[in-house]
C-alpha cells in the first residue's frame, strides 16, 4: 500500500483494497482447502487419490487466482488494455486446462473422480473467498479531494 506524507492511503491503494483481499483469501482458501482434501484423496483412494487431489487443486487455484491477479495487475491500466489482458489470461488458462486434461486422458496414476471432486470443490472455495474479500472490504466511495490535488501535483 503506498502512503503520502500524512501517512494516508493513496486513492489508488485504497481502490486495489477489495482486490488484494480477494487474492488473500482465496489463497489462504486454497491452503485450507489443501489440508482438507489431500488426507481425503489419499483415504479414499491412496497415492492416486494423492495426486489427484493435487492436480485438482493446482488446476483449480490456477483458474481462480489467476483471474484476481490479473485484475489487479491490470487495474490501473485503460479499459480497452485491461479487458485485453483479461481476455488473453482466460484464453491462456482454457488452454492450460486442456493441455493438462488431454495429457491426463488415459493415466492410471491419479483418481479422476477426486480429480474432479477437488477442482469442483477449488472452484468453489476460492470463488466464495475472493467474493467476500471484495465485499467485506470498506472502501470510501469519495476521495478526498486534497488527496487528488496532491496525486496530480506529484505526477506534474
Amino acid at each position: 500500500m503506498t502512503t503520502d506524507s500524512t501517512g494516508k492511503a493513496s486513492a489508488s491503494s485504497r481502490a486495489n483494497a477489495p482486490l488484494r483481499e480477494a487474492v488473500r483469501l482465496g489463497l489462504i482458501g486454497l491452503v485450507a482447502l489443501a489440508v482438507i482434501v489431500i488426507p481425503v484423496g489419499w483415504l479414499v483412494a491412496g497415492s492416486h487419490g494423492l495426486w489427484g487431489a493435487l492436480i485438482g487443486l493446482a488446476l483449480g487455484g490456477l483458474f481462480v487466482l489467476t483471474t484476481a491477479l490479473l485484475v489487479l495487475f491490470t487495474a490501473s491500466l485503460p479499459a480497452t488494455t485491461a479487458g485485453a489482458v483479461m481476455l488473453g489470461g482466460w484464453l491462456l488458462k482454457v488452454l492450460i486446462a486442456l493441455g493438462v486434461l488431454f495429457a491426463l486422458r488415459g493415466a492410471t496414476f491419479y483418481d479422476s473422480g477426486v480429480f474432479g471432486m477437488v477442482v469442483i470443490a477449488a472452484l468453489v472455495v476460492l470463488l466464495g473467498a475472493e467474493t467476500y474479500g471484495v465485499i467485506r472490504t470498506r472502501v470510501p466511495y469519495v476521495d478526498d479531494p486534497a488527496d487528488e490535488q496532491k496525486d496530480r501535483s506529484d505526477t506534474e
